[in-house]
């Protein structure tokens, strides 16, 4: 198998989205409400990606992988095994709630799914920041009397962020997105959410949006401590190690080559600035920036910019 596999964006409606993945990506957004989330990969039970183009267009990546697992992930992959990773484009128009995904540990018990992410800022709003883990002295008993005071925010780390800045969220960190950021967001592959305070808002359909506190409070890690983000470099690196995942920032100007050879392993490709022109023994293709494609095992590639781009590359999942 020597084509990347490109998929059709799932969009998703959200109360705090907008209409900025038209503007910021040059995408065709669906009639109707406010788009929050495009996701770009995505193997679970309620949504599949589907291929967009190539000799598999219109299939599933659950057909794919029920059909193809050893050439797209590799030997001794277990088809039935969902795809690890979720990648999500993230509109803020406003700012989203304050949530928590539970740790591998709590979350059978409270029948959830952890859920590691990795957030990289691809545009913001000189006013915009993180909000990423909790303020030094910030204790269990502190934060339930804020929640009830609804003095929460002296309890929680905010920081400003910058274009090409990012920052890895383990399961257990509270967290939120200011208004004015679009965000890429590669994640462990799950959707447990849990909402400890909506600063108010109501949904859209006009009543208060579930909260989860309860199951919140047995998820908040805290110990995570007014974490960091990694800020904006101009040369390549990793920007995110965990036990789910890995994500390198490759930079590549001029006569930069990317090479990515066959039987080592899948991994993601995903366009943060520029466009990028991606050949093999197949022919050639360009990917442009917001573009997001899963690079088989048994695929053997070689990306070069056109003039600069910055790409993530997603690895180390299997």
């Amino acid at each position: 198998m020597n084509e990347l596999i490109r998929f059709r964006p799932l969009y998703q409606e959200r109360v705090w989205g907008g209409r900025g993945l038209e503007e910021r990506l040059g995408r065709t957004l669906p009639a109707g409400g406010p788009i929050g989330e495009s996701w770009e990969i995505v193997d679970r039970p309620e949504a599949q990606s589907v291929v967009s183009d190539g000799p598999f267009v219109g299939q599933s990546l659950r057909q794919l992988l029920l059909s193809h697992a050893t050439e797209i992930m590799g030997p001794g992959y277990d088809p039935k095994r969902s795809f690890p990773i979720l990648v999500k484009w993230l509109d803020c128009r406003e700012r989203l709630s304050l949530q928590v995904h539970p740790p591998a540990d709590i979350a059978p018990a409270l029948r959830g799914e952890p859920k590691t992410e990795n957030w990289y800022i691809a545009d913001t709003l000189p006013s915009s920041g993180l909000i990423v883990g909790l303020k030094q002295g910030t204790s269990r008993a502190i934060f339930a009397k804020a929640l009830v005071d609804m003095t929460l925010e002296s309890c929680l780390h905010r920081f400003p962020v910058h274009v090409g800045d990012s920052i890895l969220v383990q399961s257990g960190t509270v967290h939120a997105i200011d208004a004015g950021n679009l965000i890429l967001e590669i994640q462990q592959n799950s959707d447990t959410t849990y909402r400890v305070y909506d600063w108010g808002r109501l949904g859209l359909d006009g009543k208060p949006r579930q909260m989860h506190v309860a199951e919140s409070l047995a998820s908040i890690n805290w110990n995570d401590v007014e974490p960091q983000p990694l800020r904006a470099a101009k040369s390549s690196g990793v920007i995110a190690r965990a036990q789910e995942f890995t994500i390198r920032r490759v930079v590549l100007v001029g006569e930069d080559r990317l090479l990515l050879r066959p039987r080592e392993q899948p991994r993601l490709l995903n366009v943060v600035s520029g466009d990028v022109e991606v050949t093999s023994a197949s022919g050639g293709l360009t990917l442009r920036r917001g573009d997001t494609a899963l690079v088989p095992f048994a695929g053997d590639f070689v990306v070069a910019p056109h003039g600069e781009s910055i790409l993530l590359v997603t690895e180390q999942f299997v």
